[in-house]
């Protein structure tokens, strides 16, 4: 029984990193500091590791399927350690022009924190929330992008 649980979470992390890699795309159009495969990664880890977290309860349980009282899982706390992973990353994205006082990489770094919570959605079985914030992120990195391309064209 085992390996069709291993399966399950195969698929979750296979559409974590579908939704990731559409978010990716769009920044490795963009020509964005990180794109395609890392988004993809990101989201696929994120839901990883939310699916070992519940593993690892799921183990610990009693016969019957009881939380053993030995085991004292904070689901919360699996959440935090994938954010702060992203906010280490998502800093890495970000940087300041040299020939102005422009900051660059925000968006990426925003949508590396989005892609892991769509991976925590999926590990969570929230599909329908996960794809649906993968497109609804995908109109605001592309479609809301091109709005604020033209906009800062005509004020020059």
């Amino acid at each position: 029984m085992e390996w069709e649980q291993d399966l399950l979470i195969i698929g979750r992390v296979a559409l974590a990193m579908a939704c990731g890699g559409v978010i990716g795309a769009e920044r490795e159009w963009a020509h964005k500091p990180a794109g395609f495969r890392t988004h993809m990664l990101i989201a696929g880890a994120s839901a990883l590791l939310v699916s070992l977290a519940d593993i690892m309860v799921l183990r610990g349980a009693a016969p019957g399927g009881a939380v053993s009282e030995m085991i004292r899982s904070d689901p919360i706390r699996v959440v935090e350690a994938i954010v702060t992973g992203l906010g280490f990353i998502g800093a890495g994205t970000i940087f300041r022009a040299r020939d102005s006082e422009r900051i660059e990489g925000l968006t990426t770094a925003a949508s590396i924190l989005l892609v892991g919570a769509i991976g925590i959605a999926v590990a969570l079985e929230a599909y329908v929330l996960a794809i649906g914030m993968t497109f609804l992120s995908l109109m605001v990195v592309g479609a809301i992008g091109m709005v604020e391309r033209r906009a800062a064209g005509l004020r020059k």
